[in-house]
């Protein structure tokens, strides 16, 4: 039997940039006791708890949850690349609607440092093996750092197929400015214009600029989920329930396509919306607002494709319509995204969720989508796992 699972408490803390900021137990341990908070509940009454972090020791989420209490409750440590907060919603998630829970905690936070993602472990051989030979093989550029390289090339791929400019980019990267200027938590909140963005230093001639990239970021984002029966025990919140889920990896097109769109993940996000929207029986076109994982500002056009936001081919006039922002078809990215929330690997996944639950809530303030029923979160990890996960206001 599966149960329905309902968000009853979303907490998270403002990003900032790394070594601005608390240790990560300090982070993690705020961002916990406020989902508390928002749930009205203790820690106590939590049966278990998903944590996820990309850059930390083994056991780093026991450190930051003993911060919060010591109750003995199953503590699992998730880390799955970029993807890693969702993955842990998932299991939380998963957990609850079994049966084998009815209160669980979904945790997430990351420390980072400043510059380039870079290997930690480099005595060993590397995850992203194949995905650097492939990344070689379609664009070349090693001085480029190889982030900028897979996100850039897959953005390179759309505009050698369908003849995208490099100023719809920075329309996306502006955009997203717009709706951080609302976002109090959001790190960058002074927006900028598509022009601004263009004139921001060179990463990648022809395909990127800096701006168009998201920073490293700090902090930490927490979810309460529950069972129907428990909220109805404990009289908690059940406005927003999750209506589906689903977590894909890889397939074969990754490495066989030749197309570094299918490199970032294209196929696996397409597939995990399809099973999304065919579990709830709703298409994209019912959808009223979307978190994206718009890691770079390429990654969200090719994502609105992926997710069947607009046909494929089709991103850039769903940009230049402004169909992703207020007043257009979905509203995308209103808390700001990764690019200018920041992207704390570990702690995104759970910042998004924060953010959809506010807007199902009609909490978000100035942020806030009108009428907001369905909401959808998108969330990719290189390497490679991407979650989906569509919310639904009760």
């Amino acid at each position: 039997m599966t149960h329905q699972v309902f968000v009853t408490g979303v907490g998270m803390i403002p990003f900032a940039k790394p070594g601005n900021h608390a240790p990560y137990y300090e982070m993690a341990a705020t961002a916990t006791r406020a989902a508390l908070e928002d749930a009205g509940i203790g820690y106590e009454q939590v049966q278990q708890a998903y944590v996820g972090y990309v850059y930390g020791d083994s056991t780093a989420g026991q450190r930051a949850l003993y911060e919060v209490g010591m109750t003995g409750i199953p503590i699992v440590n998730v880390n799955n690349n970029c993807s890693t907060g969702s993955t842990a919603l998932f299991l939380a998630r998963q957990a609850v609607a079994s049966g084998a829970a009815d209160c669980v905690l979904a945790l997430g936070f990351e420390q980072m440092s400043p510059g380039a993602l870079g290997a930690v472990f480099k005595d060993r051989p590397s995850p992203f093996e194949r995905f650097d030979a492939s990344t070689d093989a379609l664009v070349g550029h090693g001085e480029i750092p190889l982030a900028l390289r897979y996100f850039g090339g897959a953005g390179l791929a759309h505009m050698n197929e369908f003849g995208t400019s490099m100023s719809t980019f920075a329309k996306i990267r502006a955009k997203a400015s717009r709706h951080a200027a609302n976002n109090p938590l959001a790190l960058f909140r002074t927006p900028v214009t598509e022009e601004e963005v263009m004139n921001t230093p060179v990463m990648w001639p022809g395909v990127m600029t800096r701006l168009m990239a998201c920073p490293p970021t700090c902090g930490a984002a927490a979810a309460i989920v529950c069972s129907e029966a428990f909220a109805e025990r404990h009289g908690l919140d059940r406005s927003v329930r999750i209506a589906a889920q689903a977590m894909t990896t890889d397939g074969p097109a990754t490495f066989e396509a030749g197309d570094m769109r299918e490199v970032v993940g294209f196929s696996m996000a397409r597939a995990a919306a399809q099973q999304v929207y065919a579990a709830a029986g709703v298409g994209p076109e019912d959808i009223d607002v979307v978190e994206l994982h718009d890691c770079f500002a390429h990654n969200e056009l090719i994502s609105y494709e992926a997710l069947g936001l607009c046909p494929v081919g089709g991103a850039e006039k769903f940009v230049v319509d402004g169909d992703n922002t207020y007043g257009g078809k979905v509203v995308t990215n209103p808390s700001g995204g990764l690019l200018s929330k920041g992207h704390p690997l570990g702690a995104t996944g759970l910042a998004q969720c924060t953010e959809l639950v506010q807007q199902l809530r009609g909490t978000a303030d100035r942020r806030q989508v009108e009428g907001a029923r369905l909401a959808l979160q998108h969330n990719l990890g290189l390497g490679g796992a991407c979650v989906v996960t569509l919310y639904e206001r009760v």
